[in-house]
């Protein structure tokens, strides 16, 4: 069967070649019904544009990048997918790229990327948000890039991000209200400027409820599993160890829920776990974690349609979503008692 071409688009759309062009390449001034009629028809003749001869008539090649250093699958994957459906709703091909943070080669590696790939734009999930050589350098490129959820230089390219002091406040908030005191906190990986914004959401917390802070309870974390397992078994060997520990992401979380199970303390009795991002292992671990709605699927969509769209400078360049806390069942009031501490 031969392939479909745009002239094909446009007499089953009963449109001229034009407007099938127009939105194709998301083109104005084509009404909501013409452009429902020729997307319908796009999709019944299995229509594919040519690259190449877009790239001719437009000077766009038509791909976006995305780099990645997270050593979350869950949180890659869901950024990856949130991206994915954006390109794949406007025609544009994603290029993934395997990156190191602390590489020296990483600025010429990138440049290297877009030489090879005519790349229209670059989206930067952290902990690549905030690494300024490499910002530096796409600016010296003109090269259009999307953050998602950057924590410096904010004024700069297009950005997507939640309000990680206040979402951590108030996974804290939570704890709180449920009795606990000695709440124990996992810090994320360090290269990660959300990392610090979510400690400070859970000083504020403490603050706000006249808790003093103690920096006993605080130990450092890589938003790995491991991490999380290894920070439970150091606040959990404390004289007066935490009724609850808050982790900045869900697979420290997960860590330390598998480390009590370990040291058989019953979670939520004898110790609650809050987790933050709300990803696919928050619902596969026992009990499931309450944790942080963070729209990770929604910010990597809108910073892919930031690239597309392109928006001028403004309140339109930069989009904060929203977040929500998610109740499970592993968080519950603090009992009291000489084996809690």
């Amino acid at each position: 069967m031969a392939r479909a071409t745009i002239i094909d688009v446009a007499k089953a759309a009963g449109v001229s070649i034009q407007t099938v062009s127009r939105v194709i390449n998301n083109g104005a001034h084509v009404s909501a019904n013409t452009r429902q009629k020729v997307e319908a028809a796009i999709a019944a003749l299995d229509f594919r544009p040519s690259a190449a001869a877009r790239t001719l008539r437009g000077g766009r090649s038509f791909q976006l990048a995305l780099l990645f250093d997270n050593p979350s699958a869950a949180y890659f994957h869901a950024v990856y997918e949130g991206a994915k459906q954006r390109c794949t709703e406007s025609g544009f091909r994603l290029i993934t790229q395997s990156c190191r943070f602390s590489d020296d080669a990483l600025v010429e590696d990138v440049r290297s990327l877009i030489a090879e790939t005519r790349v229209d734009g670059i989206i930067l999930s952290p902990p690549f948000t905030d690494h300024d050589a490499l910002i530096d350098a796409l600016l010296q490129l003109s090269l259009p890039f999307s953050r998602i959820a950057p924590t410096t230089r904010l004024d700069i390219g297009y950005a997507t991000a939640i309000d990680d002091v206040e979402a951590a406040a108030m996974a804290t908030r939570h704890l709180t209200a449920l009795g606990h005191r000695r709440i124990g906190f996992v810090r994320g990986h360090p290269d990660h400027g959300a990392s610090v914004q979510r400690l400070q959401g859970y000083c504020d917390a403490l603050a706000s409820e006249r808790i003093a802070f103690d920096e006993n309870l605080v130990v450092e974390g890589q938003f790995t599993f491991a991490s999380g397992c290894e920070a439970a078994r150091q606040l959990l060997a404390r004289e007066n160890r935490p009724t609850a520990i808050f982790a900045s992401n869900d697979d420290m979380a997960a860590g330390v829920l598998a480390f009590a199970h370990e040291r058989r303390i019953r979670v939520p009795e004898e110790l609650s776990i809050m987790g933050f991002d709300d990803n696919e292992v928050a619902q596969m671990v026992w009990p499931p974690l309450t944790t942080v709605h963070q729209p990770m699927h929604a910010l990597a969509h809108a910073a892919a349609d930031l690239l597309i769209a392109r928006p001028s400078a403004g309140t339109e360049s930069n989009r904060r979503l929203k977040f929500e806390l998610v109740l499970r069942a592993s968080t519950a009031p603090v009992r009291s008692g000489p084996d809690l501490g």
